[in-house]
């Protein structure tokens, strides 16, 4: 039997499942984590001559991983402190506040520092988010909820690069405003979403809490995919500009690749169901592999999509997955730490992804990204990771 305490509830009282309108606010939540970034990128140019950033334009999109990498450690203690309702409520108000305000600052320092915490800010809505997920679902309804999370977060990034866009176009300072749309979400989850103190208490989970509980493999997964995915986003509009298509074709392509990410994830608990998590995360770096060797030798632009095709596949059978293994794995005590580690494990690939651009060529570039990928599939289907799926 499963018992959820509510803030406002005496202990062992039964809260009310959650109701369609809070889990529609938590995936909402979730297309905050790949909205810090994107949100700009269309008047990328622009915002960064205003911002006097012309030069290291690169950055505004990048640091925010930073920052969650560095503060992602430090985000398990304020959920733990803070309950994740209220953590959750904290990183939302932190997210539009820090956001909005980097439209009023100017120069590399306050704009850099500005946008690392920012980062941090991400990191408690991605962790916090994710744990209130799994305070209400179990089993294979939250492998569908974390599929869906994945869904929410691709098409959040289609969305808000169109919106971005259309904002860029009125004014470089108003993309901005779209980071205030985590207040509306905080004023949702307040309304929608109750606040948990206690996890309810599953006799059927693994006793993990004497140790450290087995979960490196997945976040050694979880920077790999990210590294391997990001590169192909990095590279592509440089690829797809050699073979001819203008920034418009480009900018449709990449949202093509979101979208086959969310058609990915949409059916990532069937394939589970049928292959295994292990055979899975096979399945998904092999997609990548294939990708980037299909994005370095394509002669067309149908083998181009095919790869699109693929490279798209791999992130959505792949990081919503490491989500909901991380929670299964997870002694409640400790949902909240380690779902900031695998928030710092993911931004961590987002970040060291850029630093494929520096090898020698396009090609060492796509050869490095599948090498990686190919690597990650043999380790998956090897058995890397299966000693920690018997120990939980």
């Amino acid at each position: 039997m499963y018992i959820i305490a509510s803030d406002a509830t005496s202990e062992g009282q039964t809260m009310p499942a959650l109701k369609t309108s809070g889990t529609v606010t938590l995936l909402a939540v979730a297309c905050l984590t790949i909205m810090v970034g994107c949100v700009i990128v269309p008047g990328l140019p622009s915002i960064a001559r205003q911002l006097g950033m012309a030069e290291a334009a690169g950055w505004l999109v990048t640091v925010p991983s930073l920052g969650v990498v560095l503060f992602g450690p430090f985000v398990g203690k304020l959920i733990r402190a803070l309950g994740l309702h209220r953590a959750l409520c904290v990183g939302l108000f932190s997210y539009g506040l820090l956001g909005l305000a980097g439209a009023w600052l100017h120069g590399p320092v306050p704009v850099l520092a500005d946008r690392l915490l920012l980062g941090g800010a991400t990191a408690i809505v991605m962790a916090s988010g994710t744990g209130l997920i799994s305070e209400f679902y179990e089993g294979r309804a939250r492998l569908s909820m974390m599929a869906r999370q994945g869904m929410a977060i691709e098409l959040g990034g289609v969305i808000f690069l169109f919106i971005g866009g259309l904002l860029a176009t009125v004014g470089w300072q108003w993309p901005f405003a779209l980071y205030l749309v985590s207040w509306l979400f905080l004023a949702l989850v307040l309304a929608f979403v109750p606040a948990v103190s206690q996890v309810r208490l599953d006799a059927s989970a693994p006793d993990v809490a004497a140790g450290s509980p087995p979960v490196m493999d997945i976040y050694v997964a979880a920077c790999a995919s990210m590294i391997v995915f990001f590169a192909g986003v990095i590279l592509l509009p440089f690829r797809l500009s050699a073979a001819g298509l203008g920034e418009a074709e480009v900018g449709y392509f990449l949202s093509f690749v979101s979208l086959v990410a969310v058609g990915g994830a949409a059916i990532m608990p069937r394939i589970v169901h049928l292959i295994g998590e292990r055979r899975t995360q096979a399945l998904a770096f092999a997609g990548y592999a294939f990708a980037h060797v299909v994005f370095l030798t394509a002669g067309s632009t149908a083998l181009l999509i095919a790869g699109g095709v693929l490279l798209g596949g791999g992130f959505g059978l792949s990081v919503p997955l490491m989500n909901h293994m991380v929670v299964e794995r997870s002694p409640a005590h400790r949902r909240g730490d380690l779902l900031a580690y695998l928030s710092v494990a993911i931004f961590l690939g987002q970040f060291l992804a850029s630093f494929l651009e520096f090898l020698p060529g396009q090609a060492a570039s796509f050869g490095a990204a599948a090498l990686v990928s190919a690597a990650m599939s043999l380790a998956c289907a090897a058995g890397f990771g299966r000693k920690a799926e018997v120990a939980a």
